[in-house]
């Protein structure tokens, strides 16, 4: 399990310090789902907006880590009256404990990464990502690059949060059949009766690897592992038995970048901009504009994206890049519909 190198048993608390030579008038405080602040994956990704605000705008920030979930409750409380001008819980499985404290302290503001309320609570700014449509460019663009007609995926936990890209790749997948006549197909996920392959956790290398290793055994070149660092996993397989035999598309950050060694093993990745929406909710309560509601990353906005094809750009025929291109258009302005 990756975890901060300060992690202990239970929680650990973190203090990062702004760069500015007067003190610091603002502070944003984060408490992490399972799997570490350095998880490769969203828990990284959002840490990296309060990064970004301390070096860009001057502001203290600090974290939690959650070793599991029964640390929720207890980490986001422990930052109440804590000098925390805004409290950011990051992943849907935090939803409830953020609720119970929002409403047990109404003048607090908290912000949450992949959940949002309905009816919206006035103190929490929900941070939510429209992954099935940069999901279902991946699914068009597995699609086309499969030798084996076989895609793969898996998740972590069954929930939307993580069901979406793969809802996404699924439809994908099947939009890229409708256009060209063939028959790939998924393993792991079907999106009517909504059961498929899970870990049931975000931490496992092992798992990951071995799900993996089952897809691949079933015909699947190229594997959509939806589970955070259990992920890295797959990636160490598909770096054992070589790109020409299994290939494997990130989420969350590039991970092209953030699992340098196995690089070379990701065809893309599905990027979802927490550090962006994480930076614009400290920002906006800086600046009192923040109000409760939510924040909707998308394709438009730059909230969700493919990453480069890397290492593997030159693997890409330049017609499935033009489909893409053409693709991402269709979908931004709505003539192409994401889901079933």
């Amino acid at each position: 399990m990756f975890t901060h190198p300060l992690s202990q048993l239970t929680a650990t608390l973190a203090f990062v310090l702004a760069t500015s030579t007067g003190a610091a008038a603002f502070t944003a405080c984060q408490v992490t789902d399972t799997g570490g602040i350095d998880d490769n994956s969203f828990n990284q990704t959002a840490w990296k907006g309060v990064q970004d605000a301390i070096a860009d705008l001057g502001i203290e920030g600090r974290f939690l880590e959650s070793q599991a979930e029964t640390d929720y409750e207890a980490n986001i409380n422990s930052l109440i009256g804590g000098q925390c001008d805004v409290i950011i819980t990051v992943g849907f499985l935090l939803g409830d404990a953020t609720k119970t404290a929002a409403e047990a302290n109404p003048d607090q503001r908290f912000s949450i990464v992949d959940f949002a309320y309905d009816p919206p609570l006035a103190n929490v700014l929900g941070q939510v990502y429209a992954t099935d449509e940069a999901a279902f460019l991946a699914g068009y663009l597995a699609a086309g690059m499969s030798k084996t007609g076989i895609l793969g995926t898996f998740g972590g936990i069954n929930i939307p949060p993580v069901t979406i890209f793969m809802d996404g790749f699924v439809n994908g997948a099947n939009y890229y059949n409708e256009r060209n006549g063939t028959d790939v197909a998924v393993l792991g996920w079907d999106t009517t009766t909504r059961e498929g392959l899970f870990t049931n956790n975000f931490e496992s290398l092992d798992d990951g690897r071995a799900f993996a290793q089952n897809l691949y055994d079933e015909g699947a070149d190229i594997v959509l592992p939806v589970a955070g660092p259990v992920g890295l996993g797959s990636a160490a397989l598909a770096d054992e038995v070589g790109t020409d035999q299994l290939m494997i598309i990130g989420v969350d950050a590039d991970l092209y970048l953030t699992d340098p060694e196995k690089g070379h093993v990701y065809l893309t990745s599905i990027t979802k901009r927490m550090d962006s929406t994480v930076r614009q909710v400290i920002e906006m309560a800086m600046n009192d504009q923040f109000e409760g509601g939510l924040i909707v990353g998308a394709l438009e906005n730059g909230g969700v994206d493919l990453a480069p094809f890397h290492d593997l750009e030159g693997a890409v025929p330049d017609t499935l890049k033009a489909d893409l291109a053409d693709l991402r258009a269709s979908i931004i302005d709505g003539s192409v519909d994401v889901s079933p």
